[in-house]
């Protein structure tokens, strides 16, 4: 009886879980190519910052297992299938490393799980790392040191200025949120049938308080964003969880302008670009005053209702 629930189980992960063909790759690459004008310092710190939003350091244990297998680490990325193309465009400036899963028809899974990939990964992003994941990277680098008789130094924090390089376009592309707010208002005069509309943007990062895996803090870091965004740093605790969430909040506009010019320099590359482009617009109306007039509103509320799960993407098919 055990033995069969677990050919069941295991038949009903296989149909979850499956690989995304080469050939589907290059299709994509065709339909939807991401174009990047970073140089490869840059997207090492974007890359750094995306590792740790959206990325997993898996270590196996040290030696062969009992079909006489030397397992390697992994360096894996998860996402929704609506970024496959960014993650495609990573794939080509890695020099084609990796591979790619598809998991209940939306999330995907890019997979960098050999020696020279790993390598590869590890010099990209060496001393570009600003949380606690830095502490899982070292860990990688002492694991392949040992493996392969190899001398990759410690990883150190990076500690410049947050905005003078792209690694918060990478950790923003992972965790980051661009919206707009529109509250209706009745007006309290004469016309009581008249409806106002108080138009505003916001920006969100949340991450947990406590890395799980490290068990070291992140308000570190969370502050030093915030800092840099001139703005405060709130916590609350997740509904039906213990977990203390660390939170930075951006709506007032000389704020956003901040938001906004640093994107323009360190350019998001996945869907959430898209998001961004339709924020900044509403941002420069809201300064030319067009938010204020009927028209402005009308397409504001358009803009508004295309943005972030309202998006229609293109169907990669596969």
């Amino acid at each position: 009886k055990k033995n069969f629930f677990n050919r069941v189980l295991s038949n009903n992960i296989l149909s979850i879980v499956r690989a995304i063909s080469p050939e589907k790759i290059k299709e994509i690459i065709k339909i939807n190519n991401v174009q990047s004008t970073l140089n490869d310092d840059q997207f090492g710190y974007y890359l750094a910052g995306l590792l740790e939003g959206d990325g997993h350091l898996s270590l196996p244990f040290l030696g062969k297992t009992s079909l006489n297998r030397i397992l390697n680490p992994r360096i894996v990325f998860t996402a929704h299938v609506n970024d496959l193309a960014l993650y495609v465009h990573i794939q080509q400036r890695l020099g084609g490393i990796g591979r790619f899963q598809l998991s209940n028809e939306s999330v995907i899974r890019y997979i960098i799980g050999d020696k020279q990939g790993i390598i590869t990964f590890i010099n990209i992003v060496h001393n570009k790392l600003r949380t606690p994941k830095n502490k899982s990277l070292n860990d990688l680098i002492e694991f392949m040191n040992q493996k392969y008789d190899l001398a990759i130094p410690k990883s150190n924090i990076d500690e410049s200025n947050i905005l003078t390089n792209s690694w918060f376009t990478g950790f923003t592309e992972a965790d980051g949120s661009f919206g707009v707010k529109i509250v209706e208002s009745k007006s309290k005069g004469d016309n009581k049938k008249s409806v106002s509309s108080n138009i505003s943007l916001k920006f969100r990062l949340d991450q947990r308080l406590i890395d799980k895996k490290t068990s070291l803090s992140m308000e570190s870091i969370m502050e030093n964003i915030a800092q840099s965004l001139s703005c405060n740093l709130l916590t609350y605790k997740k509904s039906k969880s213990d977990d203390n969430i660390l939170s930075v909040y951006v709506s007032a506009i000389d704020k956003v302008k901040i938001l906004v010019d640093y994107f323009n320099i360190y350019p998001l590359l996945g869907i959430k670009n898209k998001n961004f482009k339709d924020w900044e617009k509403v941002y420069y109306m809201i300064l030319s005053k067009e938010h204020l007039t009927e028209k402005g509103i009308i397409e504001i509320k358009l803009i508004h209702s295309n943005m972030n799960s309202k998006r229609i993407h293109l169907n990669y098919d596969i």
